[in-house]
């Protein structure tokens, strides 16, 4: 179980692990998946919970939580947990290399028909989840907001 003094011990250790130099190689490992980049379209300016990404990419959800904890260990996306399910989304590298990486990745979703395909799923699910079975009860995904390219 955990006390006060495990859980500032841990937070710290993450916040320590912010800091350190950005690994550029892992990060272009990370971006060198369809299935991680799809991800990663899914989440520019929103957070989703895990849920909505194995009913839009039609993948099991071991699948796609490896995935997601492959963009954590890159330092490009953070997760939240509220009660059962498990939310994502992009954190943005303080590194200004990186940063200028991933936001060229997301501007080349832009003109991608298949990430487009994957938008318009996610916006419908959004509208009447009702209509897909994995997500009866899930938290609808928030409304996307500029996040990259400032």
């Amino acid at each position: 179980m955990y006390d006060a003094e495990n859980i500032s011990v841990k937070a710290y250790t993450l916040e320590m692990g912010r800091t350190a130099k950005f690994d550029l190689v892992t990060l272009f490992a990370a971006l060198a998946d369809p299935t991680r980049l799809r991800l990663l379209n899914l989440m520019d300016g929103r957070e989703v919970c895990v849920c909505y990404f194995v009913e839009i990419l039609k993948q099991g959800q071991p699948k796609i939580s490896r995935h997601l904890a492959y963009l954590r260990r890159a330092g490009i996306v953070e997760a939240r947990r509220d009660g059962k399910w498990m939310h994502y989304r992009i954190h943005r590298p303080d590194d200004t290399k990186a940063a200028s990486i991933l936001d060229a990745t997301f501007k080349s979703f832009e003109t991608d028909r298949n990430m487009q395909a994957d938008l318009a799923r996610l916006g419908q699910a959004c509208c009447e989840p009702q209509r897909f079975v994995t997500l009866q009860g899930a938290p609808i995904p928030a409304m996307p907001r500029a996040q990259h390219g400032a």
